[in-house]
């Protein structure tokens, strides 16, 4: 039998780290990651045979669980037609319109194969609608790994004043591909000024932990930048079309300029989709002159996977998916309370954090830090693991329920957890 040790070891002479994204490479929590052979529903098994209770669901990319049977029919069917074409197809239409038709504001998609694409093709096109070069991010926020967005503010914000220092946090991203880039914190609305093109905010952030937006913050981006004419973009590659039928706009009642997709709407292949009002959108080629391509994009089989998953989740099924998430939230914190573990889980809709110590929930990145920062949360990955649970191998991920997790699957979940916790206490 092949083990995760040793995958693990031959990887690392073919892949840097023997993994292809970091954060699988379980450098956060230690150990060996485990190697997915194969998955089915709300669980995934392991090379060596362990089954665990999953979830990560590729970062929420599988709202329906692993291997639905209508998603898997939908691939298989597109498939028997080729998987690829460079030509035009059905499938992109369908599933175009199945977005416009959820999303408030929302008219027109141009289909990529990465939420990175996504948010990277965005950002040209709102400096090319604007005329403008200044783009403002948040700290904390995980818009991709391109390079204008791996930047994290010098010396931050004063008295809600932008200052304009930005630095690259990945060696190979030069000082004048983030020159143009301002961080914020979160959950401030920043003073822009005209020279500003977009604003690109998680209208929830869930790559610091879950940090929701405090009250007024969305409803103050959207001001500030109507005041000076920039754009807004929700970055929904998370909270996209899992939030609710229409997201983040249907859920917080702000509607942006530009939204970002991907993982929901790929139904676990390769996505990614940036949209806006018509008129923006026309500024694309081949109607405009802003440039955006790509070989594979609009692929048949993403497609045809995404628009399933889209048609399979009624409204019902997204409140059935936070009840889920919320039968876990509260379980988790039940288990730390009894166990006096100072620990904060907070959730909003179907997602779900963990944050370590004591204290109010974190409304920004500095704050989530310091959670992480106490490096509780390896004992607590490792802990569940072993007993079949799988959390992502990060402090900064949230955990995703999905449509297949089951009442059993919930309450094995968190009897884990208070046995965890326990042995967390000491």
């Amino acid at each position: 039998m092949t083990t995760n040790s040793e995958l693990y070891e031959r990887g690392q002479h073919s892949i840097p780290g023997a993994v292809n994204s970091p954060v699988r490479s379980f450098r956060s929590v230690g150990g060996v990651p485990y190697f997915v052979d194969r998955g089915s529903g709300s669980r995934v098994w392991d090379v060596e045979g362990a089954e665990y209770i999953d979830y990560v669901q590729s970062y929420g990319a599988s709202i329906l669980g692993h291997a639905n049977p209508k998603v898997v029919a939908a691939i298989e069917h597109a498939a028997r037609k080729g998987s690829t074409f460079g030509a035009p197809t059905l499938n992109e239409i369908l599933l175009a319109e199945a977005m416009v038709d959820r999303v408030p504001g929302l008219e027109s998609v141009r289909l990529v194969s990465s939420g990175t694409e996504a948010t990277m093709s965005a950002i040209r096109l709102a400096r090319g609608a604007t005329g403008r070069n200044v783009l403002v991010k948040f700290a904390g926020n995980y818009h991709g790994h391109s390079d204008a967005l791996l930047a994290e503010a010098g010396s931050g914000v004063a008295e809600g004043v932008l200052l304009g220092e930005s630095a690259p946090d990945s060696a190979g991203v030069t000082p004048g591909a983030v020159a143009d880039t301002i961080v914020a914190p979160y959950n401030v609305v920043p003073t822009l000024d005209d020279s500003v093109a977009v604003v690109i905010v998680e209208p929830v952030a869930a790559n610091m932990g879950l940090v929701p937006p405090v009250p007024g913050f969305l409803e103050g981006l959207r001001a500030e930048c109507d005041r000076v004419g920039a754009l807004l973009m929700f970055d929904e590659v998370i909270t996209g079309f899992r939030l609710g039928r229409g997201g983040a706009t249907q859920w917080s009642g702000v509607s942006a300029d530009l939204w970002s997709f991907g993982k929901v709407i790929g139904g676990g292949l390769p996505v990614g989709a940036f949209g806006a009002s018509s008129e923006i959108m026309s500024h694309l080629a081949p109607l405009g002159d802003i440039y955006q391509a790509g070989t594979l994009s609009g692929n048949p089989l993403a497609t045809a996977a995404g628009t399933t998953v889209l048609s399979e989740m009624s409204e019902a099924d997204h409140q059935s998916l936070s009840a889920k998430a919320k039968v876990l939230a509260d379980g988790l914190r039940d288990a730390f309370e009894t166990a006096d573990v100072a620990a904060r889980v907070p959730r909003v809709g179907p997602l779900v954090g963990l944050f370590f110590g004591g204290g109010e929930d974190p409304v920004d990145y500095g704050a989530a830090a310091e959670s992480v920062s106490l490096g509780r949360y390896p004992e607590f990955f490792h802990g569940m693991l072993a007993r079949g649970i799988a959390f992502a191998p990060g402090p900064y991920e949230v955990f995703f329920t999905s449509m297949a997790h089951s009442d059993a699957d919930l309450d094995r979940t968190v009897d884990a957890a208070h046995e965890v916790a326990k042995h967390m206490a000491g």
